[in-house]
């Protein structure tokens, strides 16, 4: 009976290192490049090179023309702004989302553009975009155009190199009442921000 016993509990011992073996080959099927050399690679490609913008997602996101991985396009999500959604399934178009991407279409479209990354931190965020802040050809930033005009809020869930300033950007066109800060309300933000309005004076976010 005691060897029988053993017998099994061999038998499962195997079963189980089988299947984690199994499991790990069918999802691990070539080593896991690290943060630090997918950095390093995105700084070699991207950073202070043009690109042509061949699509505008979202006022905050686009595309441009080279290869990501199996994609035929980069997406960039842009560094230190939040645009109002206007594809987002768990929201649906938001308060000012369209005026924002159409904004970003007219200034971005077709343009080549030169792309920045920020060296201190990752070049990717959670859903493998590259953050970027992207230049045109004029030379002025469409990050810091969507947030002066009011067309995006400064995102103070991340800390960047302009923080503080993309927070004064903001500031200047909340004064203005210009763009989205017209007429915004609370309950028209994003759950990030309105979140933060619980910890703030919602007039002083909003209005001032």
């Amino acid at each position: 009976m005691r060897n029988v016993v053993a017998v099994i509990i061999t038998l499962t011992a195997a079963t189980l290192c089988f299947l984690d073996r199994s499991y790990i080959s069918r999802s691990i099927t070539k080593p896991l490049q690290s943060n630090h050399q997918q950095d390093s690679d995105d700084n070699s490609k991207y950073h202070g090179r043009q690109f042509a913008v061949v699509k505008v997602v979202d006022g905050d996101t686009l595309d441009i023309d080279i290869p990501d991985g199996k994609y035929n396009h980069t997406r960039i999500r842009l560094w230190g702004i939040d645009t109002p959604e206007t594809k987002d399934p768990r929201t649906g178009p938001m308060y000012f989302g369209k005026e924002a991407s159409d904004f970003a279409t007219k200034l971005a479209l077709g343009k080549q553009v030169t792309i920045y990354l920020e060296k201190e931190k990752s070049s990717r965020d959670k859903y493998h975009r590259l953050l970027a802040y992207i230049q045109l050809p004029d030379g002025t930033f469409l990050n810091e155009i969507l947030l002066s005009e009011g067309y995006a809020y400064a995102d103070l869930r991340f800390k960047h190199g302009l923080y503080n300033k993309y927070k004064q950007l903001e500031s200047i066109a909340r004064s203005r009442k210009i763009g989205l800060w017209a007429n915004v309300t609370p309950e028209q933000m994003p759950k990030w921000r309105q979140k933060r309005l619980h910890l703030t004076d919602p007039a002083v976010e909003v209005n001032n």
